[in-house]
């Protein structure tokens, strides 16, 4: 087992078991070699902090996205300068996981292995759907390639879904690269529909404009 820690709450998550790097019982993709070496991760999440670096940061988005770069997409998260992060992260609420991996003398070094954007502020014209006054939205989901397969997503997910419930939010949307099928499938397991199409100024691709009733 695993024991990743969100906020104050600890979450024991089973390490699935390997198929072709996928895991048998959902079809998802495994946890990676660098957490099976790991005896237990200590992952929390938190607030993105001033202290933190933003070109960490934009290093893990690049990271993240690169899989979407290779099929030929050219997603924002995966070219943009830690200037553009800076911006987009302070325009809304971001989140970030952290890994506290041990050092020689006892202490612990933080490093940023997940995050995820609530409420970002576009300067460019977004989909009618995120228009409506009972819909909120999030953006920026990222996860370290080392680290995916192991549950961190669904913790950012579990924040931002929490926030927009505090805020009163029916529905939590979100903008995806319509060709990247894996993260689609993903996202309609976590609960999320297909609501409509919308073209970014600044992607190649077209992107699918996904909701999930909040509860």
């Amino acid at each position: 087992m695993n024991v990743i820690r969100g906020g104050a709450r600890a979450i024991s998550i089973e390490v699935p078991s390997r198929t072709n790097g996928r895991d048998a019982r959902r079809g998802e993709p495994s946890v990676s070699p660098l957490l099976e070496r790991q005896h237990a991760a200590n992952i929390t999440t938190r607030r993105l902090s001033p202290s933190d670096s933003l070109q960490e940061l934009t290093t893990l988005l690049h990271r993240a996205y690169a899989k979407q770069v290779a099929m030929g997409l050219q997603p924002l998260a995966g070219r943009q300068s830690a200037d553009i992060t800076e911006k987009r992260v302070f325009s809304g609420e971001c989140y970030v996981a952290v890994d506290h991996l041990p050092l020689d003398d006892g202490r612990t070094k933080q490093k940023l292995v997940g995050t995820i954007l609530f409420h970002e502020s576009e300067e460019s014209k977004g989909p009618p759907w995120f228009e409506k006054k009972e819909v909120a939205s999030f953006s920026q989901l990222a996860v370290d390639p080392d680290y995916q397969g192991c549950g961190i997503g669904r913790m950012l997910l579990e924040i931002v879904e929490r926030r927009a419930v505090e805020e009163g939010a029916k529905e939590l949307g979100l903008s995806m690269a319509e060709p990247d099928r894996e993260l689609y499938d993903f996202y309609i397991r976590r609960g999320y529909r297909f609501v409509e199409h919308w073209k970014w100024p600044y992607t190649n691709y077209r992107s699918a404009i996904l909701s999930k009733t909040l509860k």
